[in-house]
């Protein structure tokens, strides 16, 4: 199948009329799961287009964060860090987003605007080395509208039309602790409550009358959980310099979801139709064991380089595919081969002149990173589109009376994402975090 943009009709998220500025104040008010979270006809395939659970302060740097730790930030991509966390303070993070897709296909364009609320999070020190965290974040979003028109069987007589929409997608609640059983080495451990719809259709007709229309329907409800672990180990280089090296595991295990397919055929002439509903109790969805590795030079606490890199063994997950044959049977049964491993490399950084000056400008974090990612879908088979993507970032102390370790995390992120013969995609992303950062714990002296 060949997707055309030029009969794209995504009307909620289309050009012009409503200003990228009102589009990401409305997110105010839908909330934190009202959006799809996305835009991509991709979105169709497997779980969705995966989301980029980065926090504020990681997306500045693309991501990094396997080896990174600071005890004014929540870095939940690695559990361990919670460790390191500020043993008087108590950490709540917020973000969100809006983004500009542009769409190209064969010199055709389009542009689509878009704004997420992406997370919430908190962190704080239980005990001595001892640190935790909790949020919501999103795991997967499915969200598009678009249709495709043609001749059948290359006569100019009958004109099909088919049309694709789906949204939804999977979130994820989590808990999670970090212990430092050791001086310079920690471990941590976050579990979560997985859970989402997804639905999906695609509705066939055509310009002749007598022609029978045809719809399918796919639904899922995921109602799982999901744990994922990590270490990170502290060597001291010198007395201004350290490397930490970070590993995390996310376990691959069967979600469920109960999905199904639904046909209906409709009678034109009789408004008769006929009903199918295939998959059900029988079919489980599933999700891939992941691994990370990654490490971050340290020095001085004003410069801050590493690498991270992320397996996860789509390979090894089914899901369900309706089959139809020429006997007038279909089936709904999962596929063995309908994933690809999907790799990821990062490599960013983060510079700050001066992280105790008492000079604004001199403890403004500088970020920047860039970020190659393979798919884990497959498009008929083929192989979908490659993601290479970059972002520079600010991390911004907020200043009052009372408060001096708060921080404004912005960042900007451009992606692009492409594969011989498919829709290429461009996005320009805006994140906005904000971490606030209150003494809580902090024992006051009363003379």
């Amino acid at each position: 199948m060949k997707i055309h943009i030029t009969s794209f009709r995504l009307a909620d998220l289309a050009e012009g009329k409503r200003g990228f500025l009102a589009a990401i104040a409305s997110v105010l008010f839908t909330g934190v799961f009202a959006q799809s979270g996305t835009n991509s006809p991709y979105s169709q395939f497997g779980l969705g287009t995966l989301a980029e659970q980065a926090s504020g302060f990681n997306r500045g740097m693309n991501g990094l964060a396997l080896g990174f730790h600071d005890g004014n930030q929540v870095n939940y991509l690695n559990p361990a860090s919670y460790a390191r966390l500020d043993s008087i303070t108590f950490l709540f993070d917020v973000g969100m987003s809006g983004q500009i897709t542009n769409f190209s296909e064969n010199g055709t364009k389009r542009n689509i605007k878009q704004a997420n609320f992406e997370y919430v999070v908190t962190g704080f020190r239980l005990a001595h080395r001892l640190g935790m965290s909790f949020g919501i974040l999103p795991y997967s979003n499915v969200g598009y509208d678009y249709s495709t028109t043609g001749y059948v069987n290359n006569r100019n007589s009958v004109i099909y039309t088919n049309t694709y929409s789906g949204s939804g997608g999977l979130h994820q609640a989590y808990a999670g602790l970090g212990w430092s059983p050791i001086k310079n080495f920690s471990i941590g451990v976050n579990a979560g409550y997985l859970w989402g719809t997804i639905s999906r259709s695609i509705q066939n007709s055509y310009s002749d009358n007598y022609a029978n229309t045809l719809s399918k329907s796919y639904n899922a409800e995921v109602r799982s959980y999901n744990i994922s672990a990590g270490l990170q180990y502290d060597l001291k280089l010198s007395k201004t310099d350290l490397l930490t090296i970070g590993l995390t595991y996310g376990l691959g295990h069967k979600i469920g979801g109960k999905p199904t397919c639904r046909v209906i055929s409709t009678n034109t002439q009789t408004a008769v139709s006929d009903s199918l509903v295939l998959g059900g109790s029988n079919i489980k969805l599933s999700i891939p064991h992941t691994f990370g590795a990654g490490f971050t030079y340290n020095h001085a606490n004003k410069l801050r380089l590493g690498a991270d890199y992320t397996l996860q063994k789509w390979s090894k997950v089914s899901f369900p595919e309706y089959v139809s044959t020429s006997g007038n049977t279909a089936s709904y049964l999962l596929n063995d081969n309908y994933f690809k491993d999907r790799h990821k490399m990062t490599i960013g950084g983060e510079y700050c002149p001066n992280p105790s000056g008492r000079n604004l400008l001199s403890r403004i974090r500088y970020r920047t990173g860039i970020s190659y990612a393979t798919p884990y879908i497959k498009v008929n088979g083929k192989n979908g589109p490659n993601e290479i993507s970059g972002s520079l970032g600010f991390g911004i102390p907020i200043i009052n009376s009372y408060n001096n370790r708060s921080f404004l995390n912005i960042s900007a992120q451009i992606a692009h994402s492409s594969a011989n013969g498919m829709i290429s995609e461009n996005i320009f992303r805006i994140n906005l975090g904000i971490t606030f950062n209150e003494k809580w714990f902090q024992k006051w002296k009363v003379e």
